[in-house]
């Protein structure tokens, strides 16, 4: 039985719910850090409360609470106040507030303050225990079956039970002016204070970010064999069955990639491109060769719908070609992932385009050369080459449509030669950015109404507030009635990462087939949407979306022969100026990247442990390589032969 049974108020049930989230054992509870905190030290007046806030402030409640119902969703608004003003605040799906709390009872409240149908409000607020006052709590994923304190209660438990020993040498602490590692644990999930809080997460980022550099360092020195796959020669089918003629950059990032493949090391490559740069071509060429010389190609994708588009594109371009394709993602029904993992493991398929679902346990290949990732920035470290390992000297490939800054990319991937498509294919039009304030929002309605009136078709971006906030769908629900309202003519449909993948694929296909004029979606269009006839998007409060998200959105349109419209809708904003005068995806990941820190981009972020200052994260990342090169020139002192095992242990998925 789990050790988890051993810490006093976990009985079955509770153990049941913890095993279920993926926590084994009391090491698991300690090692699961928070992803958020909240800041109880500081207390504020309403008067001063402003959107983008996340604050306590003492209010009394002025009037009984409203209860509205939107489907399974009830919203409780009350209107708190104080000597300086009033607030008003919404509770989700806790109508039994309006019988507990008391006209004239003074509470207090933690709340994130956001701007709300053009009011100012108190948006989720959480009620702020007494002695919770002048701390700063830990926010974890939610458990369920597990309350927010009991869960809060039982890490403490596990963090003194558990040994962390420290992994970093003494000298390497000293020189970096780190923390220990226990500290690091106990001040990130109960800090004592703002600075202690700070020095946490610092040790933290670094001690991922330097582990991550010595893998990608055991990565380069491993000078594994590869699948030879040269097949040069053969290309001219391929070539010849592609609908158009390959740009230059195209052509050069192909030669790259099939002349790695015919030589003797594994193929270890990043293609980068901007967005519409024609990165799959790239991807089906290289699909080709390995299956024209006998082996299989495996194609990995983020999501199902860009899984499906991947699958629907490569049956189209290699069938005829006499390539057999098949897909495998997690929604098959059993019998159909029962004859997929035949047809993989019989290598009845040569070209198989999934999710995740490839690089489970139960998929075998018979005999696989190449894996290819896309998307690779929604995949972990240890994802991307989790596929490579399906088979002995696999080729890897991955490919991003997310830019990444000159100056990062070989610190980040180290272990990756690196080819760039810098050339857009012929035609292919920049998208015309501007900034809609929101008095300008009815003009914008009828510059809609007149593009659906010439044929075309367009997008609503919603912002997805908080991770499972419901109030993100609540906002796409609210402005897809607003539409509705406003331009009851046209055809309007609603997509949401809420939804089941069946329901959610049927909404896409219709809008693919034109059934559907405008599509209100979350991000969850951010990637793998295809439609040439779109030529306009609208994203509402752009100011909540990081600029290179901003410019993946973005990208969705202008795939046609039409002009194209993107509209942000916000007051101003230096940052979403960039967007209205480049196009350029590297320069936008520039200024997301001093905007947001490398550890976002790398996908290397410790969770609950991200920074708010990029030019530190910056300097950290330096520092590590630094410390990285360091260590592999005193592999044989015991405290860095110890650390490379840990490395070594950690990329072969383990954990100390």
């Amino acid at each position: 039985m789990s050790d988890l049974a051993t810490l006093p108020g976990v009985g079955e049930k509770r153990l049941a719910a913890l095993q279920n989230a993926g926590i084994a054992s009391v090491r698991d509870l300690a090692l699961r850090l928070p992803t958020d905190y909240r800041d109880y030290t500081v207390t504020t007046a309403v008067c001063m409360l402003e959107s983008g806030m996340h604050t306590v402030f003492f209010a009394a409640l002025k009037k009984p609470p409203s209860v509205l119902r939107h489907g399974r969703l009830s919203v409780t608004t009350c209107v708190f106040a104080d000597d300086t003003g009033d607030i008003q605040a919404m509770f989700f799906n806790q109508p039994y507030l309006r019988q507990t709390l008391r006209v004239g009872q003074k509470y207090a409240l933690y709340a994130r303050m956001e701007v709300f149908r053009g009011r100012l409000c108190a948006q989720s607020p959480s009620f702020v225990a007494p002695d919770e006052l002048g701390t700063i709590q830990p926010v974890y994923p939610p458990v369920a079956g597990v309350p927010a304190k009991t869960y809060r209660h039982l890490v403490r438990l596990a963090l003194e039970q558990t040994a962390l020993p420290e992994q970093l040498p003494e000298d390497l602490r000293a020189r970096c002016g780190l923390c220990g590692r226990a500290q690091a644990y106990m001040q990130a999930h109960f800090p004592q204070n703002p600075q202690a809080l700070f020095a946490a997460r610092r040790y933290l980022n670094f001690e991922s970010m330097l582990l991550y550099q010595m893998q990608l360092r055991f990565w380069r020195t491993q000078g594994q064999n590869g699948v030879v796959i040269d097949a040069r020669a053969r290309m001219a089918p391929f070539f010849q069955a592609l609908p158009f003629a390959p740009t230059g950059a195209q052509r050069r990032v192909m030669d790259e990639i099939l002349n790695d493949l015919a030589g003797n090391a594994a193929m270890a490559r990043m293609v980068q491109g901007d967005v519409g740069s024609g990165k799959t071509a790239v991807a089906q060429a290289a699909l080709y060769a390995c299956a024209v010389c006998g082996y299989q190609g495996a194609l990995m994708a983020p999501t199902e719908v860009l899984a499906r588009q991947h699958y629907a594109s490569c049956k189209a371009l290699l069938e005829p070609l006499g390539v057999r394709v098949g897909l495998l993602v997690g929604s098959m029904t059993a019998k159909q992932h029962r004859l997929a993992h035949q047809a993989i493991a019989d290598g009845v398929w040569q070209v198989i385009v999934g999710t995740h679902a490839l690089i489970t346990e139960t998929v075998v290949y018979q005999r696989l050369g190449l894996a290819i990732t896309d998307e690779q920035h929604r995949f972990g470290v240890r994802q991307r080459t989790d596929l490579g390992k399906k088979g002995a000297g696999v080729n890897v490939l991955v490919m991003s449509a997310t830019p990444i800054p000159r100056s990062l990319t070989l610190t980040l991937y180290g272990d990756l030669a690196v080819s760039v498509i810098d050339e857009l294919p012929p035609g292919r039009k920049p998208v015309h950015t501007h900034l809609v304030p929101e008095h300008k929002r009815q003009g914008l309605y009828g510059f809609i109404a007149g593009q659906v009136a010439q044929g075309r078709q367009g997008y609503v971006v919603c912002p997805l507030i908080e991770k499972n906030d419901v109030l993100a769908l609540l906002s796409a629900q609210e402005t897809l009635e607003s539409l509705t309202r406003a331009l009851p003519q046209l055809r309007i449909a609603l997509v949401h990462g809420a939804m089941r993948p069946a329901a959610k694929d049927a909404v896409l296909q219709a809008f693919y087939e034109g059934q559907v004029d405008v599509l209100v979606s979350t991000t969850v269009i951010e990637v793998g949407v295809n439609v040439p006839n779109a030529s306009f998007m609208v994203v509402e409060e752009a100011h909540r979306f990081g600029l290179a998200q901003l410019h993946q959105l973005r990208g969705r349109v202008g795939r046609g022969d039409y002009d194209s419209y993107c509209f942000l809708m916000a007051d101003g904003g230096q940052k979403l100026r960039i967007l209205t005068k480049t196009n350029d995806g590297f320069l936008i990941a520039q200024k997301d990247l001093e905007l947001r820190g490398p550890g976002d981009i790398a996908g290397t972020r410790q969770s609950g442990a991200s920074g708010e200052n990029a030019g530190a994260d910056l300097k950290l990342l330096e520092l590590a390589r630094q410390e990285a090169q360091q260590a592999a020139a005193r592999m044989d002192e015991p405290a860095y032969a110890r650390l490379w095992a840990q490395a070594r242990l950690q990329e072969s998925g383990g954990v100390n």
